[in-house]
């Protein structure tokens, strides 16, 4: 099912009682989800992601805009008629009842056509349990299951009458690193043999980069970017989904161009093309550093911390903004590398120009490291 959301905006009305402005959590947003594909809403806390998710699920009402299922206008539709599946960050099982009744509970509420036997309820209740691998806890009570196994439970509720869309609300945020690495790839795996179109909120980058097909970043209610994750985190259209994006982060200095050479503070690091002179913010991703002993960008040296097949080396420059420089290097090439000065050369396509006072991305037609 595809979903298409046209200028969307929510507007709430201020809790200030001396400043009467509205609180505008979603700003004119538009953007088409595929059918049949796993979307990552993706932002800081804050950004209006989950209230889009509940202007999509009908919880909300959007102030302006328009919402369709396909070639269905559901705007104004309440949500038990938009045949939507919801999971919560705090999964919202019913404590009292089995996890067989808590899966079964939405199909007891179908009325009219939609009534199905009792027969036919437990079969799509052991299907249900099935796909998600928790046939064998029908007759346990929530409280006796792991916090991976109630995510489970209210994916298997969500999916048992086969929504058009399936919403998850921050569906991870509740459980531990390696519990939340696990439940994602079977939220993955669940979402591809259903083939139901699935939305999945998030302020995790990492869970959204992993699982997505599509990512749609936001920040204070507005869109900044929509793509497949990859993508994003290569061509990033501005500083801050440059930023948001990527595990350690981008690094981040004072530059400028002068005559078609880009400098990083007073090192010249590349020949670019394209580009006017003039002061430039200069984000350089940490995997673009590569130790070179007559590396035009020069730094000073403060630890190199060895992972295992990757090792980071931390410095300092002039220029930089924030507190040290993370560069990630094979650890081969890192043999050698101690105090004082360390040199880096730079791989041009992980350099990204912005303009300082926007924060807009400022493209060049071609570069050329020094």
């Amino acid at each position: 099912m595809k979903v298409v959301l046209e200028h969307l905006t929510k507007r709430f009305p201020s809790r200030n009682k001396k400043d009467k402005s509205e609180v505008v959590a979603v700003n004119d947003m538009s953007f088409e989800i595929p059918d049949g594909k796993l979307v990552g809403l993706l932002g800081p806390s804050g950004c209006g992601k989950s209230t889009a998710l509940n202007l999509i699920c009908g919880l909300e009402t959007p102030t302006e805009g328009k919402i369709f299922f396909g070639d269905d206008d559901v705007t104004k539709l309440p949500p038990e008629r938009r045949g939507v599946g919801l999971v919560f960050q705090n999964y919202a099982l019913y404590p009292h009842l089995t996890v067989r009744q808590n899966i079964l509970f939405p199909l007891q509420n179908l009325r009219g056509e939609a009534k199905l036997s009792k027969e036919v309820m437990e079969e799509k209740v052991l299907e249900a349990a099935k796909l998600v691998q928790i046939e064998q806890l029908l007759e346990r009570k929530p409280s006796e299951m792991s916090g991976g196994q109630q995510q489970r439970v209210a994916i298997a509720r969500a999916l048992v009458k086969m929504p058009r869309v399936l919403l998850l609300d921050e569906p991870l945020s509740n459980l531990d690193a390696r519990l939340r690495l696990q439940t994602r790839e079977e939220i993955r795996r669940i979402q591809r043999e259903t083939g139901v179109t699935t939305v999945f909120v998030t302020h995790d980058q990492e869970e959204a980069m992993s699982i997505s097909d599509v990512i749609v970043v936001m920040k204070d209610g507005v869109l900044q970017q929509t793509g497949k994750p990859q993508e994003v985190y290569n061509d990033p259209g501005n500083l801050f989904v440059a930023k948001f994006l990527g595990t350690p982060p981008i690094n981040v200095f004072d530059g400028s161009v002068r005559s078609g050479t880009l400098f990083v503070g007073e090192d010249a690091v590349m020949k670019v093309e394209g580009v006017a002179d003039g002061p430039y913010t200069v984000g350089i991703r940490p995997e673009a550093f590569r130790v070179r002993d007559d590396g035009p960008l020069r730094c000073a040296l403060e630890t190199v911390e060895v992972m295992g097949r990757d090792t980071t080396i931390v410095s300092t420059h002039p220029a930089m903004q924030g507190v040290s420089i993370r560069s990630v290097i094979s650890a081969e090439y890192a043999e050698g590398v101690s105090g004082g000065e360390v040199r880096f050369y730079l791989k041009t396509a992980k350099v990204h120009l912005f303009d300082p006072a926007s924060g807009e991305r400022v493209r060049f037609a071609s570069a050329e490291a020094l």
